[in-house]
């Protein structure tokens, strides 16, 4: 049956570096007009880290997040999602300081802490532009990134309960989904969630058909009829992976956070490109793109007049 689908777009991420790619958005502008063709494109939900502007590493600054969020609160009335992962380099206070300076209509949360290693990419470069950037990388080879069951349930009750946030639950493995489950039981989290299936990180679930759909099995008995899904797959796996979750009823998670190609080939241009891509297939499905006010619906949000985007 046609249904809204919903198009998150994660703009920038923490992953890759400005070597990898001259497309990536770095400075407050550039994230800012990133978030905002990605918005006009299509995306309902824009999903947020920052960057130092001089150089492009990853930051928790909220003064650097507020060089973005306050232009695009003004040009678009997208769902401003702020990540609570950052980076496995940064503490839990310095991750969390800007949802809670903030205080965003939703928030990333990962279900769990896990080895997140994005060293491998230090392959495939010779020259850098920066010298953090390999070093950055090579560090995840040493480091965890941590989501205790305490530091899950701080976020909950600080950004949730209290600030009124909701939440993608990202979700990298079969064992995040339970934890998830444990939470809906004990009336930790409460319906409807919205729980972001995420493949192909090395540490967690690998990207392929048969994990997205052990997932979807895995969520459908655990979390029932309590839960909206979305397919985030790392690399040159989202859009076949994103169009399947579309198949399977679910909605949709792109970006240059999570890839910096596009099908067929080659490095994508802009988010907002990847937007289209995703957004022509969905239509072709014969479903509707969600707009915002369907999301603020769908998700119950808190509504965009309550949170705090800077001046």
């Amino acid at each position: 049956m046609a249904r809204k689908v919903i198009i998150t777009c994660a703009v920038t991420g923490s992953i890759y570096t400005p070597t990898m790619s001259p497309h990536l958005p770095v400075t407050g502008p550039e994230i800012a007009a990133a978030s905002i063709d990605a918005a006009n494109a299509g995306a309902a939900i824009i999903h947020l880290h920052a960057r130092h502007p001089d150089d492009g590493r990853p930051s928790a600054d909220p003064d650097h997040f507020k060089a973005f969020t306050s232009k695009i609160d003004t040009s678009c009335s997208a769902v401003l999602n702020i990540s609570t992962g950052g980076s496995s380099l940064m503490s839990l206070d310095d991750r969390l300081a800007p949802a809670r300076e903030i205080s965003p209509e939703m928030c990333s949360l990962n279900m769990g802490s896990m080895n997140f290693g994005i060293f491998t990419l230090k392959e495939k470069y010779e020259n850098w532009k920066y010298d953090w950037e390999p070093a950055l990388l090579e560090a995840t080879k040493g480091t965890t990134f941590k989501n205790t069951y305490n530091d899950i349930e701080m976020i909950l009750e600080e950004l949730g309960n209290k600030g009124g946030s909701k939440f993608e639950f990202e979700c990298y493995d079969m064992g995040h989904i339970e934890t998830l489950a444990y939470y809906l039981r004990k009336g930790f989290v409460k319906a409807p969630l919205y729980v972001q299936f995420v493949l192909g990180v090395m540490g967690g679930i690998g990207a392929n058909p048969e994990n997205l759909m052990a997932m979807k099995a895995a969520a459908d008995r655990l979390l029932g009829d309590n839960y909206q899904f979305s397919v985030l797959a790392a690399g040159r796996h989202q859009i076949p992976l994103a169009t399947m979750g579309v198949v399977l009823g679910g909605n949709v998670r792109v970006g240059l956070e999570d890839s910096l190609t596009i099908p067929p080939g080659g490095l994508a241009k802009s988010n907002a490109e990847q937007v289209v891509k995703i957004r022509k297939i969905i239509e072709e499905l014969g479903h509707e793109v969600a707009r915002p006010e369907d999301v603020r619906a769908m998700l119950k949000l808190k509504g965009r007049d309550k949170i705090k985007a800077g001046a």
